[in-house]
């Protein structure tokens, strides 16, 4: 039986990309913000772009907060890209200090305006390497990439975890080293686009959906 994959739908995140990056790996996924097909898929990703604040009313206003977070304890495999995987996390600082989904602990900041001295352009937008953070990445998505490979970045705000363990990588932007991917269990984050990413990035999609949890 073909795995069921869900891209879930709610107004905002780059949803046509992301299914042709998992057609391209052999996967039919469904774009969806139906309850019941989220819940019962074998597979969940959640997307995202734009402002913080305005992506969780939207999940609020569809009634997808209680499910995703029904589908995360299921075990189940969740990645979240870009704005979707600082959405996993238990609060953000865009637009005053907003509640997300809680799956993740930490917290979402803003890039700082200076960095040594020298004033930071933000958003980051473009090619940025991923620095291994001292773990394994063998039962990660990220297991077939090579460490300091470049992945496509565009953001203005980043991951803050509170447990040092569920940091895969980190990225350095203008001298300013943040985290750029988590893994807690089954739940998965990344801060740049996958499937912005060539080969490379398309390999994350591959083992993402090959997982059974």
């Amino acid at each position: 039986m073909d795995k069921k994959v869900v891209i879930i739908d709610y107004g905002l995140g780059n949803l046509y990309s992301i299914a042709q990056a998992c057609n391209h790996v052999g996967f039919s996924p469904v774009i969806t913000s139906n309850k019941e097909e989220i819940i019962n898929a074998d597979s969940v990703i959640l997307p995202g772009v734009g402002a913080f604040k305005i992506a969780m009313n939207h999940l609020l206003e569809l009634d997808l907060v209680p499910v995703i977070r029904d589908f995360a304890k299921s075990g189940k495999p969740l990645m979240g890209i870009c704005l979707g995987m600082q959405l996993l996390f238990d609060e953000s600082e865009e637009f005053g200090m907003n509640k997300g989904l809680g799956l993740i602990p930490g917290v979402i900041k803003r890039f700082p305006e200076k960095v040594n001295d020298k004033k930071m352009k933000i958003p980051h937008i473009g090619w940025n390497r991923l620095i291994n953070a001292g773990c394994n990445w063998a039962n990660t998505p990220l297991r077939e990439i090579s460490e300091m490979e470049f992945m496509y970045f565009v953001h203005s705000y980043y991951a803050e975890p509170l447990i040092q363990s569920d940091i895969l990588t980190y990225t350095n932007y203008q001298e300013f080293k943040y985290c750029s991917s988590v893994q807690n269990e089954n739940i998965f984050g990344f801060q740049f686009h996958p499937e912005k990413s060539g080969e490379t990035g398309l390999s994350i999609y591959k083992y993402f959906l090959d997982r059974k949890s």
